[in-house]
């Protein structure tokens, strides 16, 4: 499972239109972008409300505490809302200790309230969990441990006497139409394979309508080949401040012109231990084993290629990871992961081409960098696949060990560890 954050912007528009679709809900939910191209004349012609209706302005950029950085205007007209977004677009800001520049806005109407609640939903291997509190916004995080739990077994509805004691603090008239909120959410949550989605906080309208202030929203991206019509194109923005390194924007644009899958985060570009992982689920296993045997520190990368690559695309994403895994070489010892779960139709010997000839390409740096190779991987022509490595191991005079499906995926990272430990 890959989670991806998407901006308040399009986790709302996404929410305002499903409620109604699969439960019938109307939120009413009014909201703009705001953007460094953003013409406000045509904006306003588009969207009449937005001169009829007191005004919220904040970042759309997935950080917090926007009051405190002087980044939340509230109840203000159009003109004030332009002229607030002019003055603070494009300008580098600190937000906790990072540095970037502001790009997004979202305007939405502004709600008077007194009362402000919380709502989330997570998803779990087997349940979902629901999280709800009377006591929301900033009060939240002092009061974390009152928060009310309740767990929704996957392919299961909410069993409703036990979302009516999650629900108990809740003032009477504000019961119903709380309950119908939070199962049309749900419902949205499961449908569009959200992962997480928050509500801090929430209040109620004058009709006791439930009314999502703040909102964040994270999807499963591999649920995308399904979900394409329903997302629509909903942006994955970077974290606020992080800007990739050329590697990154070389694999970016491999990955955009392919319909396989090609990812790579740069972690520590002076790091020991680096993968080249097939598939995404055994990217995240690989990681976290790193990490749980205390060398996350020492992680070069995270990344995965899979969805069946050519031999070319896979050639050139390898090539890539060999630069930066090699480069800079010190005289310590390296360890390069080449592993993976067992495939169920990517041609293992065919990918296995273009990484044997990206390493055929950097036998020199590999042997200056004192790096040793792990590999393990099962699936389609595995063994044709994992008899190329032994041999490409004693051709080039490099140190590759080959392990097939009978050797559980994670026993190579203790291996790659030790290798590394020992200089």
């Amino acid at each position: 499972m890959a989670r991806k954050k998407i901006r308040e912007y399009d986790a709302k528009k996404l929410l305002n239109k499903y409620v109604e679709e699969l439960a019938g809900l109307q939120l009413g939910l009014q909201s703009v972008q705001a953007t460094q191209d953003t013409d406000f004349e045509k904006l306003k012609k588009e969207n009449p409300w937005l001169t009829k209706e007191r005004l919220v302005v904040k970042p759309d950029m997935l950080f917090g505490k926007r009051g405190k950085n002087n980044l939340l205007l509230l109840d203000a007209g159009y003109a004030d809302a332009v002229k607030f977004i002019k003055e603070k677009m494009g300008k580098e800001m600190e937000i906790s200790g990072i540095n970037g520049p502001v790009t997004h806005f979202i305007i939405e109407r502004f709600v008077p309230h007194k009362e402000e609640y919380y709502l989330s939903i997570m998803t779990g291997r087997d349940a979902d969990t629901i999280n709800f509190s009377t006591m929301g916004g900033m009060e939240v995080e002092t009061n974390w441990d009152k928060i009310a739990h309740l767990e929704v077994p996957v392919g299961k509805q909410i069993d409703g006497k036990k979302l009516e004691q999650v629900l108990k603090e809740v003032p009477k008239e504000k019961k119903k139409p709380l309950t119908e909120f939070i199962n049309a959410v749900h419902n949205v949550f499961v449908n569009l394979d959200f992962t997480f989605m928050e509500f801090n906080p929430f209040t109620f309208d004058a009709y006791n309508n439930p009314i999502p202030l703040d909102m964040r929203g994270e999807l499963d991206d591999t649920a995308a080949f399904k979900n394409q019509k329903k997302w629509g194109n909903p942006e994955f923005p970077r974290p606020f401040g992080r800007k990739l390194y050329p590697e990154e924007e070389i694999v970016e644009e491999m990955d955009e012109k392919t319909g396989a899958s090609l990812k790579l985060t740069i972690l520590n570009p002076k790091g020991r231990i680096w993968t080249m992982v097939a598939g995404g689920g055994a990217s995240v296993i690989y990681t976290d084993t790193i990490a749980d045997l205390g060398m996350g520190k020492e992680l070069g990368n995270y990344g995965e290629y899979s969805g069946d690559p050519n031999e070319e695309e896979t050639y050139q994403y390898a090539k890539t990871l060999l630069e930066l895994a090699t480069r800079n070489p010190d005289g310590k010892t390296r360890s390069l992961i080449i592993g993976g779960g067992i495939a169920n139709f990517t041609d293992v010997a065919n990918t296995f081409k273009g990484i044997i000839h990206a390493l055929r390409d950097y036998k020199e740096k590999i042997k200056k960098a004192n790096m040793k190779i792990y590999v393990r991987r099962g699936g389609p022509n595995y063994q044709t696949g994992l008899k190329m490595m032994r041999e490409l191991g004693k051709e080039l005079g490099i140190a590759i060990e080959v392990f097939g499906p009978e050797t559980n995926m994670t026993k190579i990272v203790p291996m790659a560890i030790e290798y590394v430990k020992r200089g």
